[in-house]
């Protein structure tokens, strides 16, 4: 089967990836902005407990997600349109993870920055589930950002103990 024999709300609208992948990358570039600075400041001065990863790996991994998510997100486009359920349930997440860095590394608010991303996870289990039952490999990329978010938001938690 080729493109031109899929219904066309599948087709690959390669102009929808591309929007996706840059909505996506601006969220991870203004988080970003918000996340650099504190680094070497106030995040520095945090107990963290041992099971910190070193800072350098969390823009590789967080890119590597962001990416993951468009792909995902255009792939269940495709078939549902914009305005359907599992997108809804795709821009809440974004919008939980972009307010996320703003709590944590700009506002300092590592207690609302732990209810945040509680709520994120949800929202990222719920559009896993989601995508899932459209798009089985949709589902299967949101997997690797709904660990990493599970292990974040132990990080979180623990962050907030120790500080």
């Amino acid at each position: 089967m080729t493109t031109r024999d899929l219904p066309s709300r599948q087709q690959p609208r390669w102009g929808m990836l591309l929007a996706f992948l840059l909505l996506t990358l601006a969220v991870a570039a203004t988080a970003g902005l918000a996340t650099e600075p504190e680094i070497a400041g106030w995040y520095r001065t945090l107990v963290k407990p041992a099971f910190n990863p070193p800072n350098w790996i969390f823009a590789p991994v967080w890119t590597t997600l962001y990416i993951l998510m468009a792909i995902a997100a255009w792939r269940v486009c495709r078939v549902t349109g914009l305005f359907a359920w599992a997108m809804a349930l795709f821009f809440v997440q974004l919008g939980l993870n972009f307010a996320w860095s703003f709590l944590f590394f700009h506002f300092h608010q590592i207690a609302l920055a732990l209810c945040d991303i509680l709520a994120l996870l949800l929202a990222i289990l719920l559009t896993t589930v989601s995508f899932w039952r459209i798009d089985r490999t949709a589902g299967t990329m949101f997997l690797p950002y709904l660990a990493w978010v599970s292990f974040a938001a132990l990080l979180n938690a623990a962050i907030w103990k120790l500080n």
